[in-house]
């Protein structure tokens, strides 16, 4: 299975120079937020691949125009043909906003979600990334402590995020966590399961 990583920014590449032939292996589009609903309409509608999707801090626009033709997986597990995904969006509280956090009202989705995290997950997507684990020094950026949680509970394959774009600074775009590859999706990737 091919899954296509997006977030954060358009790339020319999956939409002004769009080659459908090089992306036509692609199985499922998983968007780790930050992105215009156009863009993702565009994506799922010339790829023809399921797109699932969470939301980054910049995403209220979804609330009065979603992206058509793509699933909406914030807090809950999506199974797509046996591969389990847990989506949580949102980042860090840093000047307030719909998809704003503080570590503590980020555990309280965690612990809201603990039912369908019951049964464990293949594949975690998030916008923030986790504390410690690629995210930055200030305050919108610092990734979330209970993530680290999860990934220790739960112990999925990989963990997918965004928010923390590759030019900030000299940044990974892969780190590993005990067993967890951790992918900054910034842009777009490609991930081969």
């Amino acid at each position: 299975m091919k899954i296509l990583i997006v977030s954060d920014i358009i790339s020319p590449t999956l939409y002004e120079y769009m080659n459908v032939e090089r992306f036509a292996d692609i199985d499922l589009i998983l968007s780790a937020g930050d992105l215009k609903s156009r863009y993702l309409t565009f994506l799922t509608t010339v790829l023809k691949k399921p797109l699932l999707y969470i939301h980054g801090n910049h995403d209220t626009h979804y609330d009065e125009l979603p992206p058509l033709g793509c699933i909406c997986i914030e807090d809950m597990v999506y199974d797509f043909e046996g591969l389990r995904i847990a989506g949580l969006g949102g980042c860090r509280e840093y000047r307030g906003g719909k998809h704003q956090y503080t570590e503590r009202a980020m555990d309280k989705k965690i612990r809201k979600n603990k039912k369908a995290f019951k049964k464990g997950f293949d594949i975690l997507l998030t916008h923030s990334p986790a504390f410690g684990l690629g995210d930055g020094e200030d305050q919108a950026h610092i990734g979330f402590k209970g993530f680290i949680k999860l990934l220790d509970n739960y112990q999925p394959k990989y963990m997918i995020h965004g928010h923390q774009h590759l030019n900030y600074k000299q940044q990974e775009r892969i780190l590993n966590y005990n067993d967890t590859t951790i992918i900054n999706g910034y842009g777009y990737y490609i991930l081969d399961l």
